[in-house]
């Protein structure tokens, strides 16, 4: 009998942790967000957060949307995702048109933008991209080397109102193999993605000349966070009873703990990407080994993450001089017709993320 009691008294406390449990799960506030592109470890700190359980320590249900061509901007604006990441040329062109996206994080500090050529090509500066053939991605992605391109002086066919332009762009699908070397001089390529697909094909790094964007001036910053105004201002986001403020701060809050924890434990982070990439993951030719590509790009990455402000503990802060520097040349390349309005970034998400005070 006494045996028979305890075994009720357990299987109550069980049924009770199960049901406290169950009920604690149903509280989890479900986010959606749009990574930018395929997954891989470009994105290596939000699969940290999510496998280490920071988004749910956070009281978050965070799903990833299934990634590629569309664009974050338009699936964020409409809905279809709260947040998203992009570059900050996009939201800030999407701005400009009267999309009311906000930047809230700044996660990597450089460029990773680099236009590579053959060393045997004779191409040694940006000057003598003139009457040189450049490949370039579509749909936004092709604005760092438009800066490039007219920071020298040189015009290209992606402007119609151009008759005889100096370059001729070669739009391609992100795959260099496509169109490097053949059809083009010069080919767009991440130092943390293409370049290491271009050594897979068979060119060595001593066979590349690779021309940073952030080496000549054009230091346009790359993934960042961001959400609409939409958003930030509901009072009481998917009936949480939070804000669309307080969940932005604990997503924010919870990626930048796990890509802390990714740049400090790079192995780790790269067998948490593995099980999540798909066929872009892999490089090219001899070097289309997932695993090695994927640890290629998490050094690279951590690079990018690492430089500027992080430096002083400010992990996902958006510099406001560097945030200057942008719009600035945005405008002188005639990408930007005006200033953005203040609303294009807020640092309230940041400050009450990682509890510091943003200088503006």
């Amino acid at each position: 009998m006494k045996h028979s009691k305890l075994t009720a008294a357990v299987s109550a406390v069980l049924a009770a942790t199960l049901l406290a449990s169950g009920a604690q799960a149903q509280k989890l506030v479900p986010v959606k967000v749009q990574l930018k592109w395929f997954p891989q470890a470009q994105f290596a700190g939000f699969f940290v957060a999510q496998a280490k359980g920071y988004y749910r320590a956070e009281g978050l249900d965070v799903q990833f949307l299934p990634t590629g061509d569309q664009s974050p901007i338009q699936t964020v604006a409409t809905g279809t995702a709260d947040f998203g990441t992009t570059w900050i040329t996009d939201l800030l062109t999407a701005r400009a048109q009267g999309i009311p996206v906000t930047h809230i994080a700044q996660l990597f500090q450089k460029s990773g933008y680099t236009l590579v050529a053959l060393r045997s090509s004779n191409i040694t500066k940006p000057q003598d991209f003139r009457g040189k053939r450049v490949g370039v991605w579509p749909s936004g992605n092709e604005y760092p080397a438009v800066a490039l391109l007219k920071k020298y002086g040189l015009t290209t066919s992606l402007d119609s109102t151009v008759g005889n332009p100096s370059v001729q762009a070669v739009t391609y699908p992100f795959d260099p193999s496509i169109v490097f070397p053949d059809k083009v001089d010069l080919v767009s390529a991440m130092t943390y993605n293409e370049v290491d697909q271009i050594v897979g094909l068979g060119y060595s790094l001593d066979k590349l000349r690779v021309f940073r964007a952030s080496d000549y001036g054009i230091n346009l910053l790359e993934d960042l966070m961001f959400t609409t105004d939409r958003t930030l201002r509901n009072a009481n986001f998917k009936g949480s009873g939070q804000s669309g403020q307080q969940i932005a701060a604990k997503l924010v809050r919870a990626t930048l703990r796990g890509w802390n924890y990714a740049v400090k434990n790079q192995a780790e982070a790269v067998n948490i990407v593995l099980p999540l990439c798909g066929n872009t993951c892999k490089g090219s030719g001899t070097r289309a080994d997932a695993k090695a590509h994927q640890t290629w790009q998490m050094t690279e990455v951590a690079k990018l993450y690492n430089s500027g402000p992080t430096n002083r503990g400010l992990a996902g802060y958006l510099d406001p001089a560097v945030y200057r520097n942008n719009v600035a040349l945005l405008k002188s390349l005639g990408i930007l017709k005006a200033d953005p309005d203040a609303a294009a970034v807020t640092y309230s998400v940041w400050e009450a993320a990682t509890g510091k005070k943003a200088a503006r």
